[in-house]
C-alpha cells in the first residue's frame, strides 16, 4: 500500500504555510507533524522527540523543508501524469 497516497497534499501545503509565516497553533503545528509522519517523511523518533518537546523548533524547520521537497515531487508528478 502506497501511504503518500493517502495523503492531504492540500492540507499538507496549508499547514506547512501556516507553520513557515509563525500563524500555526500548537494543535496545527502537531497536525502537520503527524502528516509528515504519516507520509514517511519523518520517522517516529522525530515525531516522539517533537512530541517530547525534545529540538522541536529544529524537528519543525527541519521537516518543512523536507515537506516542501515533498509537495514540489508530488506537484511535478501531477503536472507530469496528465502530459
Amino acid at each position: 500500500m502506497n501511504l503518500t497516497s493517502d495523503i492531504d497534499y492540500y492540507r499538507l501545503s496549508l499547514l506547512g504555510n501556516k507553520v513557515k509565516t509563525g500563524h500555526a497553533t500548537t494543535e496545527e503545528k502537531d497536525e502537520f507533524m503527524l502528516l509528515m509522519l504519516q507520509a514517511n517523511r519523518i520517522t517516529q523518533d522525530q515525531y516522539n522527540k517533537y512530541k517530547s518537546n525534545i529540538d522541536a523548533d529544529a524537528l519543525i524547520k527541519a521537516a518543512l523543508t523536507v515537506g516542501a521537497v515533498f509537495l514540489l515531487a508530488h506537484l511535478l508528478d501531477e503536472w507530469l501524469s496528465k502530459k
